[in-house]
């Protein structure tokens, strides 16, 4: 077999894999937005929870003037703490989460439940 055959072959079997592919991978909502690492899988975990603040939360944010969109950002944005969040509990983990939010270093302490995340403090330094 000469070889502008060899390349026929090849590149012909190189573009149906790739017509297969995206058609399996493209098409089944397959995503790769970096949701690997732990730090990325507690954040993506808690903004798929319906969230809750505290009151002492939500005036600690306004002093300041910010709103709770600023800890939605946060939850995209931030790093979760874990040498000081409580992972080990069995019903609600805590976690510790910073991050820089408007211009503002922004500490949240979340309690994480099966179905609810309570911000239960924000500290705005």
């Amino acid at each position: 077999m000469n070889l502008t055959k060899r390349f026929f072959y090849y590149f012909g079997g190189f573009a149906i894999g790739l017509v297969l592919l995206y058609f399996f991978v493209g098409g089944a909502g397959a995503s790769c937005e970096y949701d690997y690492g732990p730090n990325a899988r507690t954040l993506k975990n808690i903004r798929l929870k319906e969230h809750q603040f505290s009151e002492i939360t939500r005036n600690s944010l306004s002093r300041h003037g910010l709103d709770t969109l600023a800890i939605e950002q946060l939850f995209r944005t931030g790093d979760v703490i874990f040498s000081e969040s409580n992972t080990r509990l069995d019903s609600c983990k805590i976690y510790v989460i910073e991050g820089i939010v408007y211009e503002n270093e922004l500490r949240i302490t979340v309690e994480n439940c099966d179905s609810l995340a309570t911000v239960t403090a924000a500290e705005i330094k």
